[in-house]
């Protein structure tokens, strides 16, 4: 437990690739056959176009390839031999896989309620199913299963939400919705000609950064010309190179799904690991001490920093600037830990991550990715953001 806990206060790398997934989701990208001749539309009325669909089913197969600049196997493998994990099955672990490589997928919806994804790897296959109140995770290759319970009672607070940490992967239009508040004085957003996205018709929107030092080149959504469905998401960086998410439908079917393929039955002879008493016994392990972070971090970075600042009395988030330049600062409290007190299976990763820096700050590393970037500086500051190497540097001299 002790290996455990100092191994935490290494893992700021982990946080970029946390805010990296979190920003990417599971959506789908363009698979171009051909521009079809649609009637003009402007950005407003694509926009409006994508707000207004309410589609609720779907079934069909996507393919996600992404390229963050990070050594993500390296990292996998690293984390992996740090304090273990009870279930092979448990999605908070195994849809990691995703921010790194090609991958194909299978998905179905039928309204909040229902969504079963599939990801398949050779022979082997891994499924999330949410189904009403439960959701169920079956990993093939161990024969393991995971299942959470949400909160009884059908008329109770939150009885039809799944457990936090173990939603299915946002759809299309989730992702949409949540670039599209970007819109504004610091975003360009254009309809850029149409696309073939499998065998449908389909708008190219692009939406773009105005503000110097992001690392986001253009994010670019196909959306479906009949109902307005977000069926491709591609995001690239300043960097250039292989886009940093490519992702989308190869097939897809708007009609309902048969119930069927949101029911699940553990195999014989799997293994089943209940969520809920899981996590209680993490809670005893660590004497139901809380994440001091808890809360105060963006979406994807909760639960990453471990034991920075815990048990200082110090810490917390502060947002500098705005729009796709604003970094995230959190004072950990506590001066950061020396790469050579790190566990030996992170030394040579944190090595091969982070770039030496110094300003009027003092000195530090600067943790990078092709989107998200983190600087750690040596009394325990970290600035994280969709920023460049330099604006980073920049938000520490400042002394925000």
């Amino acid at each position: 437990m002790a290996e455990t806990r100092k191994a935490s206060r290494f893992i700021v790398p982990v946080a970029v690739a946390g805010v990296a997934a979190a920003t990417i989701g599971l959506v789908p990208a363009l698979a171009a056959s051909g521009d079809p001749d649609l009637p003009e539309i402007t950005a407003q009325q694509l926009i409006e176009k994508i707000a207004a669909s309410d589609t609720q089913t779907l079934s069909g197969t996507f393919k996600i390839s992404t390229d963050l600049g990070l050594p993500l196997g390296g990292l996998t493998s690293a984390l992996g031999g740090i304090g273990g994990g009870p279930s092979t099955a448990d999605p908070s672990a195994k849809l990691t896989e995703l921010v790194s490589g090609s991958h194909t997928l299978r998905v179905a919806a039928d309204g909040p309620e229902r969504q079963k994804l599939t990801l398949l790897d050779g022979s082997d296959e891994y499924s999330l199913i949410h189904n009403g109140d439960d959701v169920w995770a079956y990993d093939s290759k161990s024969n393991e299963v995971f299942h959470e319970k949400a909160p009884a009672g059908a008329d109770a607070p939150g009885a039809h939400e799944v457990p936090k940490g173990k939603e299915l992967p946002g759809t299309p239009k989730q992702l949409a919705d949540e670039v599209l508040k970007a819109a504004g004085d610091t975003t360009s957003i254009t309809v850029d000609g149409t696309a073939k996205v499998a065998g449908r018709d389909a708008y190219q929107l692009v939406i773009k950064p105005k503000q110097a030092g992001s690392t986001v080149e253009s994010v670019k959504i196909a959306v479906d010309a009949a109902s307005g469905t977000p069926l491709k998401f591609t995001l690239s960086s300043v960097e250039g190179g292989k886009p940093v998410v490519d992702a989308g439908f190869t097939k897809v079917d708007f009609s309902k799904p048969a119930a069927s393929d949101f029911t699940f039955k553990a195999p014989e002879g799997a293994k089943v690991t209940e969520g809920a008493a899981e996590k209680a016994a993490g809670e005893k392990a660590a004497g139901e001490k809380g994440d001091p972070f808890e809360g105060q971090l963006p979406e994807g970075l909760e639960g990453v920093f471990g034991d920075f600042g815990a048990g200082s009395g110090e810490g917390g988030m502060n947002v500098i600037g705005e729009g796709w330049t604003a970094i995230a600062k959190i004072d950990s409290g506590a001066p950061a830990p020396k790469t050579d007190e790190a566990p030996k299976e992170f030394q040579g990763l944190l090595d091969s991550l982070g770039d030496k820096v110094t300003g009027k700050f003092g000195s530090g590393t600067v943790f990078k990715t092709k989107i998200v970037n983190a600087l750690l500086t040596d009394d325990g500051k970290v600035y994280v953001g969709a920023v460049t190497k330099d604006a980073l540097v920049d938000a520490a001299n400042s002394g925000k």
